[in-house]
């Protein structure tokens, strides 16, 4: 009994291995900073308010792939939304990229 009990913690810890991460554990991607060289401070504003909001909407997604991955995971034994491309850990890495980038060159240019 002891092995059957070992072997599904172990089938169940593998499983979750694959599902989707959380958006705050996901590393911001490497954006270049030169396509915001030429904007202005007014610019780079509104262009971090988009990004916020972008970022909140991608952070969500992967919010809910997690979640339904979790329940596959119980349910099924595999985690549905990375499988079926619900995981948009890459977008929220690279809206993250993007935000970290920003913030460099606002304060670069002292806005």
């Amino acid at each position: 009994m002891s092995l059957k009990i070992t072997g599904l913690a172990a089938a169940t810890a593998l499983a979750l291995a694959g599902c989707a991460k959380s958006p705050e554990s996901i590393a911001p991607a490497y954006i270049s900073p030169l396509q915001y060289q030429s904007l202005d401070c007014s610019q780079l504003s509104a262009e971090s308010a988009r990004i916020e909001q972008a970022l909140t909407q991608v952070s969500e997604q992967q919010r809910n792939a997690r979640t339904n991955d979790t329940v596959g995971v119980i349910l099924l034994g595999l985690p549905v939304s990375s499988l079926s491309g619900g995981n948009v850990s890459d977008q929220v890495a690279r809206v993250k990229g993007e935000q970290e980038t920003l913030r460099k060159v606002m304060i670069e240019k002292k806005c």
